[in-house]
């Protein structure tokens, strides 16, 4: 029997909408439904990839309990209760031990349920400690920085109206790869409206290549190209005067500190010709409405949190806030328990008292404090609370969506979750290099076999993610794993999973609209229609009620009110004397449509696009180097001596000649356990965790560095 469900992909993070084909209860085809009103259609690679993903004959199938040594490869099949029974014994046991504060969870960016439910999960076990493999070099800079300038986010793809803008600023994204259906909306602005593009990147990517204006900059400058801008709107008075003198707080501050950044200056820093500089900023001031995209290239390196403050200055001052054709303040359904109200709401916090507790508290309070904006843990904080013990050990660790080792230094994070863990579960599809590491091996459902509750990311826009099929073999739904696991240990709070199912979990979730969760089901998407500027009569959510150029709450803090560049810790400006031995800058994390950082090496479909990690290089580099495309080279940088990790060569004119550019998050499924190659082609072997880190939340400089290349 033949039957087509509609529901939510969940292949990356955007969640476009998919009508997903079955015969015989099994799924044979996926594809884009052109009644989402985001991706409107689209549908990516990786979502027609989905069935293998599916049915891979590698997929892990049932709950697995180590039987020898960590890494060795040894494990024996238990049932669900076994498994949950020993976990909590075992939670039981360390947190008698050493203290609830010593049980951890860890996850990265998805694409899964599982965040909201390992966060719960941990608070409900007492800890405050959720950490995040890389929410400290992406999103919460520009979470804190927004919300400390406006009040809200409306910067990355959540707020620029790119359809109705007639100018379009992209800092440091590609989302033509990371977020196609955004991606496809700018290049529909452009066809239709002949929208002016600019593109800041180091390379020419694809849309890049169609910007009316392309600056190849220097990358970890972007802070000093910003503050250039902002210097020319000011001298020149491109700003709106009216909007500035009305909604926005120390522009007189501002206007004296940006006198610092000229653009001749700010030539020389970002390697920019001075009137492209001059071009970009009146472009993007005087041609309205005008809507600014940034995304987290902007934040891998020392300035991420304050170049995140510029770009929202920039917004301010051409006002484009909250105007149709600018960036939005998204609206809300009234009723609905968004993810973000999880975080926010004070019942699914831990009293302020354990939440002091958390590692990085002190040395990140906006990000881990009990006033953080966004509460996590730094993740290389984790990594030496596990390694030495500071500021006291973590012993047990939950990791659920998460790739501990595609964070920097990942040798180190080998030999810790091998060596110092009392207890160390994971839950995932396959069986990768984390989980060869772990005590307990659960088997995660996939988006195909969940019920859920979504809310687009990009838009004012939820629905619902309607189960496929049943779970295959004896997988579990994130949120059950959680649900269950507390139903077990007498000790936890069940003020923080206090749903017995997972359909009371759903219900709950909608039932302030009035409706239940099959009827969301039956509704397909809602839509919530966009106001414009909603500060007229609410203000803006700062301790001013205006936008912060001048940011009190960064002030109360002990951090620079205004946005101050400084020099990436090594490159040719700050470290001269390295550039004998290491002549080449380095910059890593560009996106491939068909990978999403590490996950997607195992389906063929997938790495038929991409079969190997390449290093774009230009030829005439290459040249002299004697090094032809196609060739594996080693890269090496000076953070980490010793070591060095390899790339095939793909020679480019995209490039600068001064510049390499490598992928993240490289491993080889079919290479042996337990490494599975994860350390041969993985670019966080030979970058540092140790510093210098930015003072607000913790950024890592990533791009920027210095490295050499050689065959």
């Amino acid at each position: 029997m033949k039957r087509t469900v509609r529901t939510v992909c969940q292949s990356s993070h955007f969640e476009c909408g998919v009508i997903v084909h079955t015969e015989d209860g099994k799924v044979t085809k996926i594809e884009g439904d052109p009644q989402h009103p985001a991706s409107k259609g689209f549908i990516c690679v990786k979502g027609r990839a989905q069935p293998e993903l599916l049915y891979h004959p590698d997929r892990l199938k049932y709950p697995l309990r180590r039987s020898g040594e960590r890494g060795d490869g040894k494990w024996e099949r238990i049932s669900w209760d076994e498994a949950l029974d020993g976990i909590a014994e075992k939670l039981t046991e360390i947190k008698e031990k050493y203290g609830p504060e010593s049980i951890a969870s860890i996850h990265g960016t998805g694409p899964r349920a599982s965040t909201m439910a390992s966060r719960l999960l941990t608070f409900a076990l007492g800890s405050p400690n959720e950490i995040s493999t890389d929410l400290h070099i992406c999103f919460a800079p520009s979470l804190v920085a927004e919300r400390c300038t406006f009040g809200s986010s409306i910067m990355m793809e959540k707020g620029p109206d790119y359809l109705s803008a007639k100018c379009i600023a992209v800092f440091g994204g590609n989302p033509l790869a990371s977020h196609p259906p955004r991606g496809l909306d700018i290049l529909e602005a452009k066809r239709k409206n002949n929208t002016k593009l600019i593109v800041i990147d180091p390379r020419r990517t694809p849309l890049a290549a169609k910007a009316d204006l392309w600056l190849q900059i220097r990358p970890g400058t972007d802070l000093a190209l910003a503050l250039g801008m902002i210097n020319i709107i000011i001298e020149e008075q491109l700003y709106d005067k009216e909007f500035v003198d009305k909604w926005c707080y120390g522009f007189d501050k501002l206007a004296q500190r940006i006198k610092q950044y000229p653009p001749e200056k700010v030539a020389e820093i970002t390697w920019l010709p001075v009137e492209k500089i001059r071009e970009a900023a009146r472009i993007y001031a005087t041609t309205k409405p005008a809507a600014l995209h940034h995304r987290v290239a902007v934040e891998h390196n020392l300035n991420s949190t304050q170049t995140d403050r510029a770009l929202a200055i920039l917004v301010a001052l051409t006002g484009n806030i909250d105007v149709k054709g600018g960036n939005l303040f998204t609206m809300s359904k009234e009723g609905y328990i968004y993810t973000h109200m999880l975080r926010a709401d004070k019942q699914f916090r831990p009293v302020p008292e354990i939440e002091e507790k958390r590692i990085g508290s002190k040395e990140f309070p906006l990000i881990a404090g009990s006033d953080s904006i966004y509460q996590f843990v730094h993740a290389v904080l984790a990594v030496e609370a596990m390694d030495k013990g500071k500021p006291y050990p973590l012993k047990a660790l939950y990791c659920a969506g998460g790739n501990p080792l595609n964070m920097q230094n990942c040798k180190r994070v080998w030999k810790v979750l091998k060596e110092n863990l009392e207890l160390h579960v994971v839950a995932d599809f396959f069986m990768q290099p984390v989980a060869e590491l772990a005590d307990y091996v659960l088997p995660a459902a996939v988006w195909l076999e969940r019920e859920e509750c979504c809310e687009m990311m990009y838009m004012n826009c939820i629905a619902a993610r309607q189960k496929v099929i049943e779970p295959l073999y004896e997988c579990w739904d994130d949120m059950k794993i959680a649900i269950e696991l507390v139903k077990r240990i007498p000790w936890a709070d069940r003020r923080f999973i206090p749903w017995n199912d997972l359909s009371e979990y759903n219900e709950w979730r909608v039932k302030g609209m009035g409706m239940t969760f099959d009827k969301l089901i039956q509704k397909g998407y809602i839509v919530v229609p966009q106001k414009y500027k909603k500060y007229e009569s609410k203000g803006f959510n700062t301790p001013t009620g205006k936008v912060e150029l001048y940011s009190t709450f960064f002030e109360k803090h002990g951090h620079d009110p205004l946005p101050t560049f400084v020099e990436p810790p090594e490159s040719p400006v700050s470290t001269p004397e390295l550039m004998e031995d290491y002549p080449l800058i380095l910059f890593t994390g560009g996106r491939y449509i068909g990978y999403f950082h590490s996950e997607g090496r195992q389906i063929p479909q997938l790495r038929k696009l991409v079969p190997d990690p390449e290093i774009e290089i230009h030829p005439d580099t290459a040249k002299t180097m004697a090094i032809k495309g196609g060739d594996w080279v080693w890269v090496e940088t000076p953070m980490i001596r010793g070591e060095r990790v390899r790339f095939k060569a793909k020679l480019t004119n995209n490039i600068h000649p001064k510049m390499v550019h490598v992928p993240h998050g490289w491993w080889f499924p079919e290479k042996p356990a337990p490494e599975h190659g994860c350390f041969d082609s993985n670019i966080n072997v030979i970058l540092s965790d140790s510093g210098p880190r930015e003072e607000i939340c913790g950024s890592i400089a990533t791009r920027g560095t210095l490295c050499k290349i050689y065959k």
